[in-house]
C-alpha cells in the first residue's frame, strides 16, 4: 500500500466520520430553530445545511469528478456566497434539506468508494490557483470540518437561548 492510497483511506474516513457528527448536529432541531440567527452577519443553521448541499453537488463532486475524467474541461461557475440570499437558503424546508443533503453525501461516498486508485496528482489550474485532485479532496474533508465547528457554535448559541433564565457559565469557558 502506498502513501497515496493509505491518505485516500484517511480522507474518505474522514468525509464518512463528518458524515455521522453533521447527522448528529442536526439532529434534534426543530426548523425555526434552524433559521435562527445570532447575529445578521452569521448564517443559521439552515443557510449552513444549504450551503452544504450546494457544495456537494456544485462543487467538490462536480469538481473532482472533471479533474479525474474531463482534465483541462472549464469548471462551472459557482457562488457560495451570493447563494445563500440568492436561492433564499433561510426559506428552504429544514427536514426536506436534511434528507437531499444525506442523499447527496450518499451518493459522493458511494462515487468516491471507486477512486481509491486514482490520479491525485490530476491538476487543474484557473488563473492563479492550481490544485490536485488531492487537494481537492482533502480540502473537501477540511470544508466539513469547517462546517462542524459553525454548526457546533450555532447549537451553542441555542444552548444560551433555551437555558434563559438560566446561565451556562459553570461550565467553562467558551
Amino acid at each position: 500500500m502506498n502513501a497515496s492510497s493509505l491518505n485516500f483511506r484517511a480522507l474518505y474516513l474522514e468525509l464518512v466520520e463528518s458524515t455521522n457528527m453533521l447527522r448528529t448536529l442536526l439532529a434534534g432541531i426543530t426548523p425555526e430553530e434552524a433559521r435562527f440567527k445570532p447575529d445578521p452577519e452569521s448564517w443559521s443553521i439552515l443557510e449552513t445545511l444549504c450551503h452544504l448541499h450546494d457544495e456537494e453537488r456544485l462543487d467538490f463532486r462536480t469538481r473532482l469528478d472533471a479533474m479525474l475524467n474531463r482534465p483541462g474541461q472549464e469548471w462551472p461557475p459557482i457562488d457560495p456566497q451570493g447563494w445563500v440570499t440568492s436561492k433564499r437558503y433561510n426559506e428552504q424546508d429544514f427536514h426536506d434539506l436534511k434528507e437531499r443533503f444525506f442523499s447527496e453525501r450518499s451518493q459522493s461516498l458511494d462515487w468516491l468508494k471507486g477512486l481509491e486508485g486514482a490520479n491525485w496528482m490530476a491538476s487543474h489550474t484557473a488563473g492563479a490557483v492550481s490544485l490536485t485532485a488531492g487537494d481537492m479532496l482533502a480540502s473537501w474533508a477540511a470544508h466539513d470540518n469547517l462546517a462542524l465547528r459553525q454548526l457546533v457554535e450555532l447549537r451553542r448559541a441555542r444552548l444560551e437561548r433555551i437555558s434563559e433564565p438560566f446561565h451556562i457559565e459553570y461550565a467553562g469557558e467558551w
